[in-house]
């Protein structure tokens, strides 16, 4: 017997799922619903389909080929020109179609007894039977009444209210006997409950109705959809599973990893070569399809959760959809029948709102509230570059088919033949971006100086001593353990300028990478003795002396990172007694929590080893927090301030160079040397560029991006500090305790506030123009400032995220915290009458 699968409808009521996709082909536990047709057909004893296709064919067919591979042997009609209906199509197949066929439709669940439904038909010698259910509300459906002994007597297409004389409904799944496609006319479009039923009925044939015990359920809409997963789980519909029930209800795919403290209530389905991060929490209902990627501490609360989905950590979602190849970025909610079309990205703290449908490869922005459909539109990737440098999460937005596109726009904008240095952390991830970066600058003829893991540092040094056009570092994000960043520098070290950060866009963007010919592509080298270099600029600047007389005990917790590499080598030189923590290197990046844990483990070191001080070394050498001798940790503003009083105790009338929101302290101290103090915009180019450019500087940065030493080179270096320190504390006979208690005692706050995009720039006129312009500093975001002392508070919008950071600064606390509160509450209400006017407008 044969069966005709009906595989041709476009699904309209279902988009955005079924924008790419046919209805047949949309996934009910990780299978399409044509699938389980297959799977129903084949339990019957049917072996032979004819699949009928109409919307996006080649889905259907490439995914089923020739049926082999799923038991079967399956013939394809197309409909090319126009949609015949449902009899139509089975009419244009007459000539398959030689003794009795069954029809059923590939865009419904069910588990009905077809074997029982054609005995039945046999026995009642029936030309056509509709095989019916029983339903509690008929309105969607075409209802059927028969009499007595079976026989139709009446039917009516989805019946209004009034009209409903029956609970039983047609299932689109008829037995017909051939010959009563000659009821229909050729190439025309018809419909069985319309057309071809009626006829029989007025022409006496027999046509009987089968009410067949069991499951059905017509996914004709997203609710439905969702329902008829929920009903597999619970096995209320008898489907193949396909993966092993590892434990009662619940269902995991082959090479799928979950992490020990994930916690999983059954009843779940988890496809093939998933990843389960920690302490992820998946409710019972919830469908994950494979190579999906969970990040740690999400909640899934029934999903359905499509292939090669990424779900941040700490993400929500909540009874939604989440199609195929869709990012749900960290922190982010989707709640309950919102569906998230395929490829498309939502932000980091974005939410999607009840029953919202976002169509296929739109991007919703970091912080966004959507509460209306999103059919039109994309969002434009808005830069390359952020903040700092290019950085996005691994291997999900830095890629290696990205990062080779990047190296061959960067060396586009190099002249052909010139020498660029690229040095990397010790993490895989970094090692596989390095490579592909190389491979792009390579294509454009670029000449690579590879200086392999190396502390930023140590690049820093030797790139103006090697003459190369310029630098790239790639390393796991300082703030972000899940992120890569890349950094491009120039001839002397420092990151480059906006300028050039826009051509290498606008090469990226365009495509306008030029292609060098065989004997044209460049060359790697690997060079020599880079740390001895970076070891005797080092040197020139410290007295040696000092730090051999010094009998100081330091203890260096590196992290486990590259830095680790070189400085203990260089103290031990030196004649410090320097105890090294964590100096081996770990391919994993440590999470903040990790971090902290070490940081409070060497504070018991130094306690206990009464060492002068303790340091922890991060962001590959860059920055550092340290620890006195009682194990206090000093960071933030007090580490900044420590910092600008040592160092310009031992150069008076010097000049410090700090980011435009840094404490006042800064100045403070500065008066009590004869300092100067520069502030700049709140990048650590431009502390680079300032700290370089600027005469007699002796120290720039700030705790937040570590400490530049412009005589040593341009960027910051944690490395070089700890020696300074060690250093100076000898010189100046003092502790970091003493220092410490010498400080000037100012209070500093700061928060953070959701902004929109689009209302950033808005909030910063309107704040130009609510206040004196004599009060106002505007280096960086709008500073006003209270005549006559150092009372000041910053709104500083953010330069990658839809926020805005806002920083009181006073010696009064009461004055700090009432200001943080009256500017909250005003930019606040700022930003929320802008998104009432935009929603107005709308």
């Amino acid at each position: 017997m044969r069966a005709v699968l009906m595989a041709g409808g476009s699904g309209t009521r279902l988009r955005p799922l079924t924008c790419d996709l046919p209805k047949p082909m949309v996934p009910i536990l990780n299978r399409p619903i044509a699938e389980h047709i297959i799977n129903l057909l084949k339990r019957h004893g049917i072996t032979e389909v004819v699949a009928t296709l109409h919307y996006l064919p080649d889905a259907l067919r490439d995914y089923f080929q020739d049926g082999s591979d799923f038991g079967v042997q399956i013939t394809y009609s197309v409909e090319e020109d126009q949609p015949l209906g449902t009899a139509g199509c089975v009419k244009n197949i007459a000539e398959l179609l030689d003794e009795t066929f069954l029809v059923i439709s590939g865009d419904s669940i069910t588990d009905f007894d077809l074997t029982a439904a054609i005995e039945f038909h046999k026995q009642k010698k029936s030309k056509a039977t509709l095989i019916l259910t029983r339903v509690p509300n008929p309105i969607e459906f075409g209802v059927v009444i028969t009499d007595e002994n079976d026989r139709i007597c009446r039917f009516l297409e989805k019946p209004s209210t009034s009209e409903i004389f029956s609970d039983t409904v047609n299932t689109g799944a008829y037995i017909l006997e051939p010959e009563v496609l000659e009821y229909l006319p050729a190439n025309t479009e018809s419909d069985f409950s319309k057309d071809l039923f009626p006829l029989l009925l007025a022409k006496g044939e027999p046509m009987y109705g089968y009410i067949a015990k069991g499951y059905w359920c017509d996914v004709g809409h997203l609710d439905a959809y969702r329902e008829a997963q929920y009903h597999a789980l619970e096995r209320k519909v008898k489907l193949d599973f396909p993966y092993k029930e590892e434990s009662p209800g619940v269902w995991i795919g082959q090479n799928t990893y979950i992490d020990p403290t994930a916690k999983i209530e059954p009843p779940v389905v988890i496809g093939d070569n998933c990843r389960i991060g920690a302490r992820v929490h998946i409710e019972p209902g919830t469908v994950i399809g494979d190579k999906v990627t969970i990040g740690a501490d999400a909640n899934l609360k029934r999903p359905i959760v499509w292939n090669g989905a990424i779900i941040g950590e700490e993400a929500q979602l909540s009874a939604c959809v989440i199609s195929r190849g869709t990012r749900v970025d960290r922190r982010a909610h989707v709640l309950e029948a919102a569906v998230v079309g395929s490829l498309s990205t939502v932000g980091e703290e974005a939410q999607i709102s009840p029953g919202v449908r976002v169509w296929p490869s739109k991007k919703i922005d970091s912080g966004a509230i959507l509460n209306i459909n999103l059919i039109w539109g994309n969002t434009a990737q808005r830069n390359l570059f952020g903040q700092r440098g290019v950085q996005g999460l691994a291997n999900i937005d830095i890629t290696p088919e990205f990062a080779v596109k990047l190296g061959a726009a960067y060396g586009s904008t190099l002249k052909p033949g010139s020498r660029v240095t690229v040095s990397r952390d010790q993490r895989n991830i970094s090692r596989m971006v390095t490579r592909s970066l190389i491979a792009g600058l390579m294509s454009v003829g670029i000449n690579i100086q590879n200086l392999d893991a190396t502390a930023i540092p140590i690049a820093r040094t030797v790139i103006p001593r090697m003459g190369v056009a310029g630098g790239i570092h790639v390393r796991v994000h300082p703030d972000r353990p899940d992120y890569i960043l890349i950094e491009f520098m120039d001839a002397k070290g420092i990151n480059i300028s906006k300028a050039q950060e826009k051509k290498i866009e606008g090469a990226y963007f365009k495509e306008d990478m030029r292609r060098s010919l065989i004997h044209e592509i460049g060359d790697v080298a690997y060079p020599s003795q880079v740390a001895d270099e970076y070891c005797t600029a080092f040197e020139k600047l410290l007295h040696i002396d000092t730090l051999r007389n010094s009998r100081a005990k330091v203890v260096i917790d590196y992290v486990y990172a590259v830095s680790g590499a070189v400085l203990p080598q260089m103290l031990d030189k030196f004649g410090a007694d320097a105890v090294v923590l964590n100096a081996s290197l770990n391919k994993t990046a440590m999470s903040a929590t990790d971090r902290e844990t070490l940081l409070t483990q060497l504070g018991h070191v130094v306690e206990a080893l009464k060492a002068n001080f303790g340091v922890q070394v991060s962001a590959n050498g860059e920055q550092l927090i340290l620890v006195d001798e009682s194990g206090i940790p000093i960071r933030g503003e007090m580490l900044t301030a420590l910092m600008v009083d040592m160092m310009l105790t031992s150069c008076p009338r010097g000049t410090v160079v700090v980011p435009v929101h840094a404490s006042s302290a800064v100045e403070q101290i500065a008066r009590r040397h004869d300092g100067k103090v520069i502030r700049t915009k709140a990048n650590p180019t431009a502390l680079m560029e300032a700290s370089y450019k600027n005469a007699n500087v002796v120290l720039g940065g700030s705790a937040d991006t570590g400490f530049i030493f412009p005589q040593l080179h341009p960027g910051f270096d944690a490395m070089f500090c700890i020696a300074k320190l060690i250093e100076m504390l000898t010189i100046q006979e003092r502790s970091l305790a003493s220092v410490r208690a010498e400080l000037p005692r100012v209070i500093h706050k700061s928060h953070v506030i959701r902004c929109p995009w689009t209302a950033k720039g808005a909030l910063m006129r309107h704040l130009v123009e609510t206040h004196p312009a004599q009060n106002l500093e505007l280096i960086d975001g709008v500073k006003i400032c209270q005549q006559y002392d150092d009372s000041w508070v910053l709104v500083l919008p953010d330069a990658s995220e839809p926020l805005v950071h806002l920083y009181a600064n006073s010696n009064d606390r009461d004055w700090v915290d009432e200001t943080l509160r009256n500017y909250r509450a005003r930019v606040q209400a700022f930003v929320e009458r802008e998104q009432e006017q935009v929603v107005a407008e709308v």
